[in-house]
């Protein structure tokens, strides 16, 4: 039986068969007792053996790590917790050795992704990969309940939309012997797909066009990007979220943000309590606060514009001046959402900054694109309402040297039947950070993929 169902349907008396692991095992002259826990749940159950079981002096030296099959009947805790299982029997189904690496005892956190492999076992990473978990529930049921289509855009694609400079190339050559054509170029047209293409650093591109059939659509999966940086916010591989609405405009966009963020908190804090407690407690004081406050919030709307002003007016000493032709540095977000006292969008920012596919304002000068500021995140969300006109289409492109032939299809949708839309984009471990209190982006990613990094 998972432990979860034992917690949830099992009371004092009932008799009960769970497997799981070792996580500690305090053993005495004539009884024990083991900390047992099987993943189905964050909370783990203290089982409790005595000299009368026929393999006593066995399971005393049983070892952190191991595990096991455990029989036996629920009875009132004299601990922390309303019940304990006494042992009636048990059997070891794997051993670990004694220098097992996630011992009883607290691990820094750079050593725990070393042995990433392993860390689930740990508190910690039980609390984070459920809420992962959760959350990412959460983001299907908002989509789903909203008559969004889940579109699932490709990984592997000739479009250009992030630059190709920040995407990973995909090949079937043989490293040691590409082959070149008469200049003395690579020569793809013997390659797989006959020419140079990429791992997707977005879904955008092909989600605009799923909303040209569907309306409204969201992708939800995994992203790469070749961004050679070590900061606790970036990584190569990361999931995103990214929905595209038909018949949007940028204020249309804002609310769907606010509504969609307030919806997976509150299903995280109603579905997650007590791994939000455990973060409130150990990870960061004042997360349940924090996130709770969010859910009750008014987000404040203004403009790139307005945004400086304010920086400027502030009479603070920033390191970094506050431009209006330039993008907000982490202190600037920071001023501006303590200034708000809570989140804060930020719109029509100066195009000259942003990416070519986004609509570009009356003033020629904005474009309607939008970030969300949260309180001790800083940006979490970007999006904007996208060009629809060919002719500042192609400005764009020539602008920003982006390659019109790779993406001449998605030009089409704005001849056959195209109308306003918008979308946006969030980084799924941006949103774990926040909800989890975790400062490094490799801490709620199971397996993190950064520079130099990519093992197992």
């Amino acid at each position: 039986m998972d432990l979860v169902d034992v917690f949830k349907k099992k009371k004092i008396g009932d008799k009960v068969e769970i497997e799981g692991w070792i996580r500690n095992n305090r053993d005495q002259k004539e009884f024990g007792f083991i900390d047992f826990s099987d993943g189905t749940c964050f909370n783990s159950l203290q089982l409790v053996y005595d000299n009368k079981l026929s393999n006593f002096d066995e399971v005393c030296h049983y070892h952190v790590g191991s595990s096991i099959i455990a029989r036996g009947k629920l009875v009132k805790s004299n601990g922390k917790q309303a019940m304990e299982l006494k042992i009636e029997e048990i059997e070891l189904v794997g051993d670990a050795p004694a220098d097992y690496p996630i011992q009883a005892k607290r691990h820094t956190m750079e050593f725990l992704r070393s042995v990433s492999y392993m860390r689930g076992r740990t508190r910690t990473f039980q609390a984070v990969f459920r809420v992962r978990s959760v959350a990412a529930f959460a983001i299907h049921d908002y989509f789903q309940k909203n008559n969004y289509l889940y579109a699932m855009t490709p990984l592997i694609t000739g479009t250009d939309c992030e630059g190709s400079n920040q995407m990973f190339k995909v090949s079937t050559f043989d490293f040691n012997d590409i082959p070149v054509d008469k200049d003395g170029k690579v020569d793809f047209s013997k390659d797989l797909f006959s020419k140079q293409v990429y791992i997707t650093g977005s879904g955008q591109l092909h989600g605009e066009a799923m909303a040209m059939s569907f309306k409204k659509i969201y992708t939800f999966g995994p992203t790469f990007r070749t961004e050679n940086s070590n900061t606790k916010v970036h990584a190569n591989e990361f999931w995103m979220i990214e929905p595209e609405i038909a018949f949007c405009d940028l204020n249309g966009l804002m609310d769907i943000e606010e509504d969609m963020l307030k919806y997976v908190v509150s299903y995280v804090l109603e579905h997650c309590s007590d791994e939000i407690n455990f973060f409130d407690s150990f990870v960061e004081k004042g997360l349940r606060e924090k996130l709770e406050k969010l859910v009750k919030s008014e987000f404040v709307r203004i403009t790139h514009k307005e945004a400086i002003d304010l920086l400027k007016k502030s009479k603070k000493k920033f390191e970094f001046e506050p431009s209006y032709d330039e993008d907000l540095a982490k202190e600037h977000e920071k001023y501006i959402t303590e200034h708000f006292n809570g989140p804060v969008f930020i719109k029509d920012w100066p195009k000259d900054i942003k990416a070519w596919y986004m609509k570009v304002n009356e003033d020629g000068k904005t474009c309607a694109a939008v970030d969300l500021e949260v309180p001790g995140a800083g940006e979490i969300m970007g999006g904007s309402e996208r060009e629809i006109d060919l002719k500042v289409l192609d400005k764009r492109i020539k602008e920003k040297n982006v390659k019109k032939e790779s993406i001449e299809w998605f030009l089409n949708l704005r001849r056959f039947g195209g109308c306003y839309h918008s979308g946006f984009g969030l980084g799924f471990e941006r949103l774990l950070m926040y909800l989890t209190g975790m400062e490094n982006i490799r801490d709620v990613i199971p397996f993190p993929r950064t520079p130099g990094n990519c093992d197992y």
